[in-house]
């Protein structure tokens, strides 16, 4: 079983990538962010053609999740009932008797932004609704592009980042409050080879020189953290043309 989460930044643009990565990679659930469409523009036609089941929440120019299954999806969740938000960044499901979340959490901007406050409550909301899930499905997995590197490690250069939003304090400390939950981090249950990460920066030549972060993360519950056997970073289709500045991470559950 392959639990993964990629931000496409558009799948407008990269619907092409997503079903020729989909085609190499027998994956079976693909928790999808920034899909930046409106629902009547969602793809569902291709990519139930592809032989995949979907659901979707989006909105114009912004945002927008999805979650892609080889298996048949059932009680579907738009949006966290516990905060009140214009914004589609949510969406959850019942698969294969494990509860699947995939979020987009705000980046925040800046420290001083009036979108980092709205982060953090959004990840304080998060975090209730998360707890209140977990009691009713012991199996769940949360998977997205957190927009938060948890530590040190997931900066290419943290003296560099420090003072900035993605690594500040309060934003670790709504992570860590996740795994506090009986979470576990999967791609940190295993030896990871240094400077491995998930995001690079279109610009200064980001990805080339691997001036990335880690800010996309598989969360499992603890009967699931149990099954994990692996979890990796599949950096081939962000070298792609066109690609997103994201890349697929890929929990592998035995």
């Amino acid at each position: 079983m392959k639990l993964v989460t990629w931000n496409v930044n558009s799948l407008k643009v990269r619907l092409p990538q997503v079903l020729q990565w989909l085609e190499i990679n027998p994956i079976d659930i693909l928790c999808i962010q920034e899909t930046k469409l409106t629902d009547d523009k969602f793809p569902q036609a291709e990519i139930e053609a592809a032989g995949y089941h979907v659901v979707f929440t989006g909105q114009k120019t912004y945002n927008g999740v999805a979650i892609i299954s080889r298996h048949p999806i059932a009680d579907v969740q738009k949006n966290n009932p516990l905060f009140e938000d214009e914004q589609q960044r949510i969406i959850a499901a019942t698969i294969a008797d494990m509860r699947i979340i995939c979020a987009y959490v705000p980046n925040g901007q800046a420290l001083d932004s009036e979108k980092y406050p709205y982060k953090l409550s959004w990840l304080a909301a998060l975090h209730d609704w998360v707890k209140s899930e977990m009691a009713q499905h012991p199996q769940l997995a949360l998977l997205g592009d957190y927009n938060i590197a948890p530590d040190d490690r997931d900066v290419h250069d943290p003296a560099a980042w420090e003072g900035m939003n993605l690594v500040s304090p309060p934003e670790r400390a709504a992570f860590q409050a996740l795994i506090d939950l009986g979470l576990s981090d999967s791609f940190r249950q295993f030896e990871q080879p240094e400077k491995t990460f998930s995001w690079w920066d279109y610009r200064q030549l980001g990805f080339r020189l691997n001036k990335g972060v880690r800010i996309d993360h598989v969360l499992l519950s603890k009967p699931l953290a149990e099954r994990c056997t692996s979890c990796v970073v599949d950096r081939v289709p962000r070298k792609w043309e066109q690609p997103s500045d994201h890349a697929p991470v890929i929990a592998t559950l035995a």
